[in-house]
């Protein structure tokens, strides 16, 4: 289990770059992904956790109050890999949630045609142990992190830059 995991950005909102990191003593990893993707991951933590809270598990309870992580990432930040695929899992003997963040490779529409976890030169892995309450608190990281970007057009939903974009919905029109 990782002391911190986290996701994070870097980069001013409209042109920031996604992270997730772990770190451990004094090993610090990130891979780098999709906004969209981090959305994903929170929105599947929460399913899953208030799943757990149902079925009583102690840890998976929301707390009342919780601020979770606000530091910036570790440095320095390599980026490992950039995220082609999640999965999430959870390990009912040590009650731990598995994360797996696989490399996007340049054959991912061939996926699932001969997947080998044996292969060395297979895509990297990042695989993260953690507890519900650490899931809680990556969520509630994540949501600030998500909303920290550009406020969405009105009326088309897309990101709004500080000049205005074209929007659609008003036929290419500029919207300020």
């Amino acid at each position: 289990m990782p002391e911190r995991f986290v996701a994070g950005t870097v980069g001013e909102p409209g042109n920031r770059a996604f992270f997730l990191q772990a770190r451990d003593g004094t090993r610090v990893t990130s891979v780098a992904l999709e906004k969209v993707q981090v959305a994903a991951l929170a929105q599947r933590l929460l399913e899953l956790l208030e799943e757990l809270e149902r079925r009583g598990i102690e840890d998976a309870a929301e707390i009342e109050g919780e601020v979770g992580d606000t530091a910036a990432l570790g440095e320095p930040i390599n980026e490992a890999f950039r995220v082609g695929t999640l999965s999430l899992g959870w390990d009912t003997v040590d009650e731990l949630l598995i994360l797996e963040a696989r490399e996007l490779t340049g054959d991912e529409e061939e996926e699932d045609e001969e997947e080998d976890d044996e292969e060395e030169d297979g895509p990297d892995l990042l695989q993260v142990r953690f507890s519900a309450a650490d899931a809680r608190r990556f969520v509630a990281r994540a949501v600030r992190v998500l909303a920290a970007g550009r406020p969405p057009c009105p009326l088309c939903g897309q990101p709004l830059d500080p000049q205005g974009h074209l929007c659609p919905r008003r036929n290419g029109h500029l919207l300020n």
